[in-house]
């Protein structure tokens, strides 16, 4: 994998809550104006994730990998708590993120020509290759891997919307 833990402490230590109400899991953070949760990506190839939502807090994290997608479940005024696909929960300053499209496979997937496991295959995936996300619909998301193109049971990847069930 392309991160990798620089110091792990039992203690993660979490900001005040900051979102307006709104529909069940979905709020409008009052700092972005967005949704939380939703997925954002590495904007660099080198992000500090910290303990909580300063510089002054250690590092737990150091992603090594731009365009990994990222879990926003809270927001401070600069900072934002992110899930990655790993589990762990760290404090990124939000300038180190940017919307995007992209997903990783989570495990080796097929690719299919349709969103039909009985349709033909196009490629094998591995676990943790990064791929252009397209709509998801009915279980199923188109995607891009290199000049490959079909679809992949949602399950399969992180960076969708399903990933915000596990909240």
């Amino acid at each position: 994998m392309k991160w990798a833990p620089i110091f792990l402490s039992g203690l993660l230590l979490a900001g005040a809550s900051a979102f307006a109400e709104g529909p069940t899991y979905v709020r409008v953070s009052k700092f972005s104006g967005k949704e939380v949760p939703r997925f954002e990506v590495l904007k660099y190839n080198a992000v500090n994730g910290r303990a909580g939502p300063s510089r002054d807090h250690p590092i737990l994290w150091h992603y090594e990998r731009k365009g990994l997608p990222l879990l926003i479940i809270k927001e401070s005024q600069n900072w934002r708590r992110v899930r990655d696909p790993s589990g762990a929960e760290v404090w990124v300053h939000a300038r180190m993120l940017e919307p995007g499209h992209t997903a990783m496979v989570q495990s080796n997937v097929t690719l299919h020509e349709d969103p039909d496991a009985m349709s033909p295959e196009i490629a094998h995936i591995e676990a943790t290759v990064l791929v252009e996300l397209g709509p998801c619909k009915s279980g199923w998301c188109r995607i891009e891997a290199r000049n490959f193109k079909g679809f992949v049971p949602a399950t399969a990847l992180w960076g969708t919307d399903t990933a915000e069930a596990a909240l």
